[in-house]
């Protein structure tokens, strides 16, 4: 078994995620996965109830991407950056649990991301679509640009769609959906260059847009 030096006290949270989740692979010290779940908790219920529209849901998918952390752990590559991981993991286990009980996940439009190869400002999805300089709130009311969003989306292609999730749901970076669904990082750009032109040209979207016109 390889033995990693571990702090004591409050230096363990100090330590990167990688370390941590090293030493637990190896060592399957119970300091270490709790500082991981402390570290995590807030951060993934929130992206998993968005995902899910569900408090109580997200709650019990992230016990159970907790157990898989812990179950999965030998299965992690010390060279692999942890949060991808982590994610991969939430993300699947919510679509397992949606599907038993027979929902679909809900999308979140006022989570920011990268959308383009610049490193400017990114834009909430419902921006993207309609467009700051439209007065987006005057076109319909926020919930009914929300479903109708949510709707188009469920109409992409399945590899558009989840590459799309990925970057609107949480504030995960190209390289890190990148790493989850294990493409290039061209490959992601393209895909949500993809998704968002099919979006942008939605004849529903684009009736709305012409009737605020």
């Amino acid at each position: 078994m390889r033995m990693l030096n571990a702090p004591s006290g409050s230096d363990i949270q100090s330590e990167k995620d990688e370390v941590l989740m090293s030493r637990y692979k190896y060592e399957k010290r119970e300091e270490d996965f709790r500082e991981i779940e402390r570290r995590y908790r807030p951060e993934v219920t929130r992206y998993l109830t968005r995902y899910t529209g569900c408090a109580e849901v997200a709650e019990d998918v992230f016990q159970n991407t907790m157990l898989q952390i812990h179950v999965k752990s030998e299965a992690y590559e010390d060279s692999h950056l942890f949060r991808p991981w982590l994610y991969s993991i939430a993300t699947h286990q919510a679509v397992d649990l949606l599907r038993k009980l027979g929902r679909h996940p809900m999308l979140s439009l006022d989570v920011r991301t990268e959308v383009n190869d610049s490193d400017s400002e990114p834009s909430a999805l419902v921006d993207l679509l309609i467009g700051k300089d439209r007065e987006g709130s005057a076109i319909m009311k926020i919930n009914e640009r929300r479903q109708k969003v949510r709707d188009e989306v469920d109409r992409l292609p399945v590899l558009l769609k989840e590459t799309l999730r990925l970057a609107y749901f949480q504030d995960l970076k190209y390289k890190e959906i990148a790493d989850i669904q294990k493409i290039p990082i061209g490959t992601v750009k393209s895909r949500l260059s993809a998704a968002l032109a099919i979006l942008r040209g939605s004849s529903s979207l684009l009736l709305e847009l012409e009737e605020s016109a």
